[in-house]
């Protein structure tokens, strides 16, 4: 008898042990996000710091057990810069990966030609490009630029939102400092891509309102190898100032052509300058030029109590202990990009609409690299021109302007 039941309890035991074991060893099943990022090709300086940035952030998620406990798993795909190939990427991470959310593209061409796809799919994509246009409905876009009073957007793509900040903003941030030097007329030299043509359009409608007029405006294509043409044209004009608009190589190439021509007249660059290899490409003809940036790059010099400090410290050091080179702005953006789709997830769970819900409505008071997000639903970037400092390049290294 006694032989009988401890035996049955043993039995009893046996299954609770294997139960339990069973729960303890069943994993939760990972939340799948994609990145679709320029990391080869014209646009890398833009791409391999945003794909470092994914797959160090995914480590420390992880490292600290997950998204309540679901491992996040980030897909990177390589678009090489090139449009047709962020196309395929964002197709194969809807429909093969089936992905709950998407970040990138790096550039603003490859997010616009992406838009469309994501509204259709319903899934959110957070781009890493600047331009107002991205988040923008066309027909929305269209009325503020014919309007005759600079107004901004009160209408976004329902999807889509984004982490750099506007070019709008950036224009209204150089026009702010040009207003405290006493310039009013200048000169505008862009490059023709996407980035380069909406920031011409942004710097031409939002002029009159700052009291600036603009005296010369000249065009260049992104494989132009040297400006030294229009910049002359520029030099031959009562400009008090130059902005150049473009990202990459161009802006090193306009900044050596402005320092070969002994330009007398500052250069101002776009937010797009944000990477101190630009400096060193410069080879020294940087010094003096100024652009508004986050804060990121003068992490250090940021009063020890704003609300950004420790964020862009730690991510500006483990970053560079990391890779072994310095931090730039667009790394920044992805790492904003990531955090705020870590921060959805962890509150409702890999359900698009409901992460789409969030981003819109509780990214408040949100402190990233780029600035303290405000996003509602007029405003899928929630930055302002306020999120910028305007830098001036000193001594090689990034400093605040006067």
């Amino acid at each position: 008898m006694f032989k009988k039941i401890f035996t049955v309890i043993l039995a009893v035991n046996i299954l609770i042990l294997f139960s339990f074991s069973g729960v303890l060893g069943k994993e939760k099943a990972p939340y799948t996000v994609g990145a679709v990022l320029s990391v080869t090709g014209g646009a890398s300086f833009l791409g391999e710091p945003e794909r470092n940035t994914v797959k160090m952030v995914e480590e420390w998620v992880n490292a600290a057990g997950g998204i309540q406990g679901h491992p996040l798993k980030m897909i990177v795909e390589d678009t090489k810069s090139d449009v047709a190939q962020a196309v395929l990427a964002v197709r194969k991470l809807l429909e093969k990966d089936k992905v709950v959310a998407i970040l990138g593209p790096s550039t603003t061409g490859e997010s616009m030609a992406v838009v469309p796809i994501m509204e259709k799919a319903q899934t959110p994509l957070i781009s890493c490009a600047a331009g107002l246009s991205i988040v923008t409905p066309k027909a929305e876009l269209d009325r503020i630029v014919s309007a005759k009073t600079f107004e901004m957007p009160k209408k976004q793509n329902k999807w889509i939102f984004k982490t750099p900040q506007t070019d709008t903003s950036a224009v209204e941030a150089i026009y702010d400092h040009m207003k405290k030097k006493g310039i009013s007329k200048i000169a505008i030299i862009t490059v023709t891509d996407g980035f380069g043509s909406f920031g011409r359009q942004e710097l031409k409608r939002v002029a009159p309102s700052y009291g600036i007029s603009i005296v010369a405006d000249e065009l260049y294509g992104p494989k132009d190898s040297d400006m030294t043409a229009q910049l002359t044209k520029i030099k031959g004009t009562d400009a008090q100032a130059v902005v150049n608009w473009s990202v990459g190589p161009p802006q090193v190439i306009v900044t050596k052509n402005w320092n070969q021509l002994s330009m007398k007249i500052p250069l101002y660059q776009s937010h797009g300058f944000g990477s101190k290899r630009n400096i060193e490409l410069a080879g020294g003809a940087a010094e003096g030029v100024l652009c508004p940036l986050g804060r990121l790059v003068v992490a250090e010099k940021i009063r020890a109590d704003h609300p950004q400090k420790s964020i862009i410290v730690k991510y500006k050091t483990e970053y560079e202990k990391r890779f072994k080179t310095d931090v730039s702005t667009f790394g920044g953006h992805a790492y904003d990009a990531i955090m705020m789709v870590s921060d959805a997830l962890k509150a409702v769970g890999p359900n698009k609409g409901k992460i789409r819900d969030y981003l819109e409505t509780k990214i408040k008071n949100w402190p990233g690299t780029g600035g303290i997000f405000n996003m509602s639903p007029e405003d899928h970037t929630g930055l302002k021109k306020d999120a910028f400092e305007m830098i001036v390049v000193k001594d090689g290294d990034w400093a605040f302007a006067d």
